[in-house]
């Protein structure tokens, strides 16, 4: 859906956020967010999205800093809660999701227990928290690179890690 829907924000909106609805259900059960609100955020940050679309993580710079953390934000109260008892509140797992859907190999996903696991935990300062994150996530794929072709089958170096960031701390296969 966000090929198909890539030039149109009303579609993307409605995509992504279906897509956040049931794939950050414990977050959204409480509410949805305002999709005309997320459209409005895509439609502002186009250009930047066209951009970070084609980056990998390894590219990911000091100059980049700044502009992911007004973007992070922005997110945040795009995707809040738009009604009821939970109004306004803001999941930066849901923001990293949709980023990531935005920018796969330049956006890393995390949740609590990734973030918590490499000292980034969001409780207060997410955006600064996501950017520290991305600095680690780059470092770490940088490192493993050579070892993680052998795993890539299609992915991309940014997916194997988080592969392995669930598996590891969310999920504690390993």
């Amino acid at each position: 859906m966000v090929k198909q829907f890539w030039r149109e924000p009303s579609g993307l909106a409605d995509g992504i956020g279906v897509l956040l609805l049931t794939w950050n259900q414990a977050f959204y059960r409480y509410g949805a967010p305002d999709f005309k609100r997320f459209e409005g955020f895509l439609s502002v940050n186009r250009q930047v999205f066209d951009q970070l679309r084609s980056r990998d993580i390894s590219t990911f710079t000091s100059g980049d800093q700044q502009r992911t953390l007004v973007v992070f934000e922005s997110a945040l109260e795009a995707l809040a809660i738009a009604k009821g008892k939970k109004q306004g509140h803001r999941s930066p797992v849901g923001v990293a999701k949709a980023l990531h859907l935005l920018a796969p190999s330049f956006f890393p996903l995390w949740d609590k227990a990734i973030a918590d696991a490499y000292g980034c935990g969001y409780s207060s300062d997410p955006a600064g928290k996501y950017v520290k994150f991305m600095g680690i996530s780059k470092t770490i794929v940088a490192a493993l690179r050579g070892t993680m072709k052998p795993l890539l089958k299609g992915k991309t170096h940014l997916k194997v890690f988080d592969e392995y960031n669930y598996a590891k701390f969310t999920k504690r296969w390993v």
